[in-house]
């Protein structure tokens, strides 16, 4: 099951990203992916097991954003990976079937080779300019995701989509009704003194337009 609200971890140093990783668990997050950029290998693996420790405390998923080979030494619940990461169907065969699977995508394009390469969700924006990341792709509006939505279901396509980019809670409303399956949020989250009033009225959110 595809969470309708993915906290992306965020931090200074790992040590912070952690922190936040435990803070967010507590609040009620129930899917937490560590994104650690510009980190020997090393410190993603040390970082992963500790966070993979926390997030069993909790019973949260955890999804290692980049490196598959992290996600199977910490057995992790699976991977995401960006427009420029390893292959989809590559890291399936590290994983194996049961682990979750995510790609970053930009386009309608991109949307459909991800659902060629058999991922699990699709993480498709930014919805705007971002500082998680250096260099952002082009910017979709929820216009922009209700018309990819769309193609995607003429086409056949039904792989659950997750927005991304610079989300805040008062974006969701027009996301819920574009028809997106959920949200990840990372700064908004991280810097908000009460995160879990903000995971219980997006997840509820987001039930409703499902009944």
């Amino acid at each position: 099951m595809i969470s309708n609200l993915h906290y992306i971890s965020q931090g200074e140093t790992p040590e912070e990203h952690l922190e936040n990783i435990r803070r967010m668990c507590a609040a009620g997050a129930d899917w937490v992916q560590l994104r650690l950029k510009n980190e020997p290998f090393e410190t993603v693996l040390e970082t992963a097991k500790a966070a993979k420790d926390i997030c069993d405390a909790f019973q949260v998923k955890l999804i290692i954003n980049d490196f598959p080979e992290v996600a199977k030494k910490v057995n992790a619940d699976g991977v995401h990976l960006g427009k420029q990461d390893s292959c989809p169907l590559e890291a399936r065969k590290l994983l194996g079937p049961d682990k979750i699977i995510g790609g970053t995508a930009n386009t309608l394009e991109d949307c459909e080779s991800l659902c060629e390469k058999q991922v699990d969700y699709i993480g498709l924006g930014p919805l705007r300019i971002t500082t998680t990341k250096k260099n952002p792709s082009p910017v979709l509006g929820a216009k922009s995701y209700r018309k990819l939505l769309s193609s995607l279901s003429a086409g056949g396509k039904s792989v659950p989509v997750i927005a991304i980019g610079g989300i805040t809670p008062s974006d969701i409303p027009a996301l819920a009704e574009s028809g997106v399956h959920g949200v990840a949020i990372s700064r908004w989250l991280t810097v908000h003194p009460q995160p879990e009033m903000i995971f219980q009225g997006i997840q509820q959110h987001f039930l409703e337009k499902q009944l």
